[in-house]
């Protein structure tokens, strides 16, 4: 795919895939959920063009590196940039925010108390029981469902079951323009033999992460971070996440700030809106 290499490395103990193009500062791109390196395929080819060193691998990493995630990436994002900010050079962070912890509330709790038991985070949180509700549907429909979703506001599923899953207006028949057959395919290909137990026990991890870090309630993150959401995102678009960003509270907590927000594009915007990303990516990591 337009000089995109793929090796195995072994870091921390574990072997880990990755793709990667290029030469010069390295820029690391983390994929949030259901997705693989393969998200960033746009990406990768741009940055790898343009005089960098980009990398994504598959999430199971470091000189001092560019950062760029999404979703369930952009969260570990925001850990890299709290725990060691002297190995970030900037975060291009999408959809996700920093996400201000609450000493006095456990995070799925406060989205249980917010939103109720089918909103899909809480859903996910008994081991097999999503699993099986997605077996239900097959990977195929699961991976469509959430991949094309564009309404805003907070996920919620069926009672007790997939379901019309988190999309309940998918089209049967069409993908959008920025999501291929093939890409389908090949996302299809991997949850196939992998299965969804391993990213959805990220979200099973949440409580835990929670009370591990307790220490840095309060913390400001110094490192200088772009953000990027659609207006559509559904998370932009629930949690009060919008007040979060507009309202002084996140540029309280990251200091050296940009927000960018992208008419009519929902949560997946490195996919959507991949040439509009690639140019925020460049134009501003090509500042340092």
């Amino acid at each position: 795919m337009e000089g995109i290499e793929h090796r195995t490395v072994e870091v921390n103990g574990i072997k880990m895939h990755i793709a990667e193009k290029g030469e010069g500062p390295v820029v690391l791109f983390l994929h949030g959920f259901p997705e693989l390196w393969h998200c960033w395929h746009n990406q990768i080819v741009a940055l790898g063009s343009l005089g960098y060193h980009a990398v994504a691998p598959d999430l199971r990493g470091y000189e001092q590196v560019f950062l760029v995630a999404h979703d369930w990436g952009a969260i570990i994002g925001w850990y890299l940039c709290m725990f060691r900010p002297d190995k970030v050079k900037a975060y291009v962070c999408l959809s996700v925010p920093f996400i201000r912890r609450n000493p006095n509330v456990r995070t799925v709790d406060g989205m249980r108390a917010m939103y109720g038991e089918d909103y899909y985070i809480c859903r996910f949180q008994k081991p097999g029981e999503m699993e099986a509700q997605m077996a239900q549907v097959g990977t195929e429909y699961v991976l469509k469902n959430i991949l094309t979703i564009r309404k805003p506001g907070p996920p919620i599923f069926p009672k007790g079951e997939f379901g019309t899953g988190l999309n309940p207006n998918m089209s049967d028949d069409t993908l959008p323009s920025w999501l291929t057959d093939d890409d389908l395919a090949y996302y299809v290909s991997k949850y196939e033999k992998s299965g969804f137990t391993g990213p959805l026990n990220y979200y099973r991890n949440m409580n835990l992460n929670w009370e591990l870090t307790a220490p840095w309630t309060g913390v400001q993150i110094q490192v200088a971070v772009k953000y990027i959401t659609g207006e559509l995102d559904m998370v932009y678009t629930s949690l009060g996440m919008k007040e979060y960003v507009h309202s002084g509270g996140f540029k309280q907590d990251v200091p050296n700030l940009q927000v960018v927000v992208q008419k009519g594009v929902a949560h997946f915007n490195n996919l959507e809106a991949a040439e509009e990303i690639n140019n925020h990516i460049y134009d501003f990591i090509n500042k340092f």
